[in-house]
């Protein structure tokens, strides 16, 4: 069981979050997209929110800024979540703009916001879970995604809801997290997301 809770955390990693929601709303949304803008998107995306991220991790690994992967203490997260921030503004300044994909870039805007909140708690030694801020925020896309496209998505929130559970459980066993921490990064992400529905709902 505990590597069954342990394998969670790495394979809902935040870092995969952003990249699942672009693939899943290329899955349903009714635009017809040609194949090659689709395909140059998730590359430049796998590039920048996952290779280079992770390229970035070695490195303040390697200068001593951080210990591991999991960033326990609220000083090792300011430079990563900066980074992120500024990685973050790239892709929507490059990648996403809002007059290709509307929605994809209000996605964006909600992961700039949630990780500028998470920076801001950092700051202020409070150490809210990216885990449940990546997967809330994935959540409430795909609810807004279920409106905006008036499409059935029950099945992939109903399983969503499970993964939440899971990373919870998950982080809670590890001693990750608070419930404290992880309820303020549910609040997190949900909300970051849930302010933007006035811009393109």
């Amino acid at each position: 069981m505990n590597h069954i809770l342990k394998s969670i955390s790495y394979i809902f990693h935040p870092l995969f979050m952003p990249l699942l929601g672009v693939i899943y709303y290329f899955s349903i949304t009714p635009r017809d997209y040609p194949y090659e803008i689709v395909w140059a998107k998730l590359v430049s995306l796998v590039i920048l929110t996952i290779v280079l991220p992770i390229m970035l991790y070695f490195l303040l690994k390697t200068l001593g800024k951080v210990e591991s992967v999991y960033l326990k203490t609220t000083s090792e997260r300011i430079i990563p979540l900066l980074l992120n921030c500024g990685v973050i503004l790239i892709v929507i300044q490059r990648i996403i703009t809002p007059t290709q994909i509307l929605e994809l870039y209000y996605f964006f805007i909600g992961i700039l916001i949630s990780t500028l909140v998470c920076l801001i708690l950092a700051i202020f030694k409070f150490k809210a879970s990216i885990h449940m801020i990546a997967i809330s925020g994935i959540f409430m896309f795909f609810v807004i995604l279920s409106i905006h496209f008036n499409l059935n998505l029950n099945g992939t929130l109903a399983l969503i809801s499970i993964i939440i559970g899971a990373i919870a459980t998950s982080r809670l066993h590890l001693k990750a997290h608070t419930t404290k921490e992880l309820i303020m990064g549910l609040f997190i992400g949900f909300s970051s997301q849930l302010v933007l529905v006035p811009y393109w709902l």
